[in-house]
């Protein structure tokens, strides 16, 4: 008498692996893919491109002058120097909702009645503003130069450096507070929509 050969238990365990994955992947990645598919549409306000989008920034113009060395690094070890900074802001529009803002420091080092070195950087950037008309001079003068200021500081700081002096460090700048200080009249319509 001969035995019938038995079928080895794994394959119908493998078949039954093989019937249950298809059934996991189904119920489990199908509804999350759904999910993340549709999630970046949806945008604040309906709209799929962000506020402000950097498009470049470059250095249009970097001058630094130590007119008074080699002797001004002596008499700074004597006396404490005095160092104004003037800082500006501009922009101008180069397309439909494409703009250019121009961040312009110019710093002033003086021991005495000496220059010890002057120093210039216009910084810019190009963006394309996404917001309603009314927002757009606000973004272009506040937010557009708070992202570009970082980086005019490490070109501020680098440049005196090499020049032979200790590096610059720009403070902060409210820009919120320069906007306000140069525009009123557009401070004042924000608070009177805001009102109402």
């Amino acid at each position: 008498m001969t035995d019938k050969p038995k079928k080895p238990p794994a394959k119908t365990a493998t078949r039954k692996a093989a019937s249950a994955k298809p059934a996991n992947k189904k119920t489990t990645k199908t509804p999350k893919q759904a999910e993340i598919k549709n999630e970046p549409n949806l945008a604040p306000g309906g709209e799929a491109s962000p506020p402000v989008l950097i498009n470049a920034q470059y250095i249009k113009d970097l001058s630094f002058e130590a007119p008074s060395a080699p002797e001004i690094f002596t008499d700074m070890q004597k006396q404490q120097p005095d160092i104004s900074i003037n800082i500006d802001v501009r922009a101008q529009p180069l397309n439909e909702n494409i703009f250019e803002v121009t961040l312009h420091i110019t710093s002033e080092c003086k021991v005495g009645d000496k220059i010890a070195f002057i120093q210039e950087l216009v910084y810019c950037g190009v963006f394309t503003i996404n917001v309603p008309s009314e927002h757009i001079q606000a973004v272009l003068l506040i937010e557009c130069p708070r992202l570009l200021f970082p980086f005019a500081r490490n070109i501020i700081a680098d440049s005196s450096r090499d020049g032979g002096f200790p590096p610059l460090m720009l403070s902060p700048v409210d820009f919120v507070d320069m906007f306000k200080k140069r525009h009123p009249a557009a401070t004042q319509a924000d608070r009177s929509a805001s009102v109402n």
